[in-house]
Parts: structure tokens; sequence; C-alpha cells
């Protein structure tokens, strides 16, 4: 049995059959159509249609494939590549795309990827995930009026690269759904799965079809639309489908309540940025029995807040810092920015064995010295990353640090962080951050600076009627339904 750590390498996640044969009845018009998977792994698409043509990168899987699809023609090959060289065109296209993380779709393939991507006017940063580009390039393969349905991750509904994604898509094919599916298509991933269709292939559109539902449901047709989303609407929305899933009347409602006066967005009033990276936590990072043990002087030593679940409720002061030196845990950070002279304790641990491998990672060998830590500073509040039921702001009295795996909020003249934290838990902010920020899985809520920059604040008074409040309410419970916080 191959490993789970290639197959995640892969980006392998193998479809429901219920799926596959679904799909494929979607795009399939007549028994001459000819289907195309650009990544088949075992052959699960291609076994539910005769006239298939499948490219699989993986020589055991596209055995597989042979064996489970006999009739089925089989390349053995970097799709990207393929496509690039290939003169078939097909009336159809179904599968489940690789998903591979930008850390890991790197090299030639993803160069290459980009590059026959941006043949149908799509422009990919190098932070893609494999699977939109795999989309972009299929539909190039397609016959006038072809279609295509595919499964892919949730992240369509926020991410970045779902822009030039979703938006060439419009620009080639005469309809493109989203089915949006609250349960889990793959319930041992901790990440959701949609689905997208599109068809008309050679045509243009104007607007996404979004189709809501709780749970896939095994069907020959592509399933009714639940709303029509205008390509003008989906911009002003951030280009972000995923606060669609809310009822017409809750958005109408949040988006006048975000127009009323008095309500700003958080970067109107705080800068927000990650915390330092240090390319070495366990070596930069110390408790303080290693500190003493080493004779480090306390001059370069910083209290340092690590990960959110060590932030208190609402303030970092000198109680908290004092209880985790007590306790005796890593939350000294070395900081050797502005150190006139090392100390012979500071050479004899920069030196140590343990720093000479230290120093060979990539952070530290890519900066001079290795061992001065950038991007140290002191903010006026954390605000945490990701989060349960809501992202929390927490003062910094105690003059911490932090790392990126929180926040660092600096706030602009004229506000106080005590002003933001009494707004801080209004439903408004709830929802903004549900909208905002995005599911990680887990029932988890990550908020990048760049999202957490965008949610709304009533620094005003905002007077709500009990049935507006309830409205935010219900929208705040169905936005973290969706992403499984119970």
């Amino acid at each position: 049995m191959k490993l789970l750590e290639e197959r995640k390498r892969l980006g392998q996640v193998f479809t429901p059959e219920a799926v596959a044969h679904s799909l494929v009845s979607w795009v399939i018009a007549r028994a001459s159509d000819r289907l195309v998977d650009p990544s088949c792994g075992d052959g699960r698409f291609l076994a539910c249609h005769r006239a298939s043509v499948g490219v699989e990168l993986d020589e055991s899987e596209a055995l597989i494939a042979k064996h489970r699809a006999p009739w089925a023609l089989i390349h053995q090959a970097d799709f990207f590549a393929w496509a690039s060289e290939t003169r078939e065109r097909f009336e159809a296209a179904a599968g489940n795309p690789p998903f591979i993380r930008y850390q890991h779709f790197a090299g030639a393939i993803r160069d290459r990827a980009l590059e026959e991507a941006a043949k149908l006017g799509a422009r990919f940063s190098g932070l893609t995930s494999s699977w939109a580009p795999f989309l972009v390039v299929t539909a190039r393969l397609l016959k006038a009026g072809g279609r295509m349905a595919f499964v892919v991750p949730a992240e369509i509904g926020h991410a970045p690269y779902a822009v030039p994604t979703l938006t060439t898509l419009c620009n080639h094919f005469d309809r493109v759904r989203v089915v949006a599916i609250r349960e889990k298509l793959f319930p041992d991933l901790s990440e959701d799965a949609w689905i997208l269709y599109a068809s008309g292939f050679g045509g243009r559109t104007d607007s996404i079809e979004l189709t809501i539902t709780d749970r896939f449901l095994p069907s020959p047709k592509v399933p009714k639309i639940t709303k029509s989303v205008s390509l003008e609407a989906w911009r002003k929305a951030g280009h972000r489908l995923r606060r669609f899933l809310l009822s017409d009347d809750a958005l109408a409602a949040y988006e006048e309540f975000c127009g009323r006066p008095g309500v700003v967005r958080f970067s109107d009033v705080v800068s927000v940025g990650i915390g330092y990276v240090s390319g070495a936590n366990d070596f930069f990072h110390l408790r303080p029995s290693e500190a003493k043990s080493y004779g480090l002087p306390r001059s370069v030593l910083r209290v340092t807040i690590r990960r959110a679940e060590q932030l208190p409720p609402l303030r970092v002061d000198a109680k908290s810092v004092r209880k985790w030196l007590d306790q005796d845990e890593p939350v000294l950070l070395l900081d050797l920015k502005g150190a006139d002279e090392l100390t012979a304790s500071l050479r004899r641990y920069l030196n140590s064995k343990r720093a000479r491998e230290v120093r060979k990672g990539y952070k530290c060998r890519n900066r001079n010295p290795w061992y001065v830590v950038p991007d140290v500073r002191v903010p006026d509040a954390f605000l945490s990353y990701m989060s349960g039921a809501r992202p929390v702001l927490v003062r910094n009295e105690a003059g911490c640090v932090c790392t990126n795996s929180v926040h660092a909020v600096i706030t602009k003249s004229g506000h106080s962080v005590h002003s933001l934290q009494r707004v801080w838990s209004h439903p408004l902010v709830d929802l903004s951050c549900e909208l905002e920020g995005h599911p990680l899985g887990g029932g988890m809520l990550k908020l990048e600076p760049r999202e957490a920059a965008n949610v709304r604040l009533p620094i005003g008074k905002l007077g709500l009627t009990s049935f507006e409040s309830l409205l935010l309410r219900d929208a705040i419970q169905e936005m973290r339904y969706w992403r499984h916080y119970a």
C-alpha cells in the first residue's frame, strides 16, 4: 500500500464512486462524446464512460486505471506537458484534480502549468494551488460547446487564486456553476470539497450560478440553481463567493450595516501584521532554566507570545508573564538585534553543536548575521490568527513580542485598544470575521492579515432593532455551521 505521505505529496484524494458517476452524467450528452480526466488516478471517472482518455503522473495509479477501465486510453505523463503538445479535443471533462498547496506545487511542473493556463487568459501567481491551473488548462482541451465537472476544494469560495480561475471560466463558458456542499464529501479530510460545473465552452457569462445544499445527492442531472451571483456583485464582495451562502436578506442587511455612519474597517483604526519568523523556534526560544544554565544576559531575552492558546482573554500583563516564567515555559526569545557585543556566554551558545545545525536552515543561512531574528516588534495588542468561536483581541500591557502564529496589532492615532475591545464582541464584528476570514478545517476560522484588515467595527453607536440583531445572530450561526463549528 502506498504511504500516506506519498498520496499527500501527489495531492491524491479518491472520489466516491457515486460522485464520479454523477459528474460524468452531467457532462456526457451522447454515448459518442469523448471524456478526458486530466488526473485520472485509479480510473474511477474513466470507468463511468467508454469513450474516455485519462492522464496520470503516477505510474502505479495509471496501471490501476488501465485495469479498472480497460477501454480507456491512458497517458502516463505530466498533464501540463501533455496538454501543451496534444491536438486532441473533447466534448467533456470530469475528475478530481490534485490539491497540492503552493509550497509543494513548484519547479518545472508549476512553471509549465502557469504558462499553459495563461494561454486561456488566467494569470496565476506562484502562490497558487495545483487544482486551479488544472481546471483552466483542461478547459482549453474542450471543443466548442464542451462541458466540464470537477470536484474542487471549498476554497474556491475565498482563495485569491479562485479569482483568475472563475473569471477565466466565465470568459469562456455560457454557464459556470458552483455547487456548495456543507457536509463533507470526504469525511476523512479536514478540508471541505465543492463541485464546479461549466457548460458551453466558447461562450461567455456575466454571472456565477450557485447551488447551496446540505449534502451531495447522486443525480444524473446538475442540481437546481439556488441563486445567481453577478460578476459585479462578486467583485463588490471582494471576490468571495463564500459570503453568498447567506440568505439574500441577511447579506443585504450586513451590507447595509457596513455602510452606516461610524462603521469602519479594522485597517482604518489599526495596522495588522504577522509577528516575526525565527527560522528555528526551538533554538531561539528558551525556557528560563535554559537561559540561566547558558548564562545568557537578560538584556537579550524578550518575553514572547508563541501561539494564540497562550493569550489570556483580555490582556497580557505582568501577572501573565510571571506565570509563564514560573512554569518554566519556553517564552524567552533570543533577540540579538542591536547587540553591540556578544558576551562569552552568547558566543558559546551561538557556537554550540545545536547552533551549527540551526544556521544551515533556510531562514538562517539567508540572513546576515544568521542569529539576528528580523521584524521583532512590540505591538499594542495581539489578534488570534486561528480561532474557534471568534478571534480574540488582547491588550499588550507587558511589552511582549510575538511570532507569526498571532497577529501584531498597532493602533492608529486617536484610537485605543480599550475602545476597540469594547466593540470587538459586537455581532456585526462576529459576522464580519466569519465573512472576511475563512474555514481552516476542524471547525477553525482563519483570519489572514489582509482579511483582518477588512473586518468591520461599529466605532460609532450602531442601534439595531431586535429583528436586526436576530438576523445578525442567525447569519453568524449559519456561517459557523458551514465551517463545522459546533
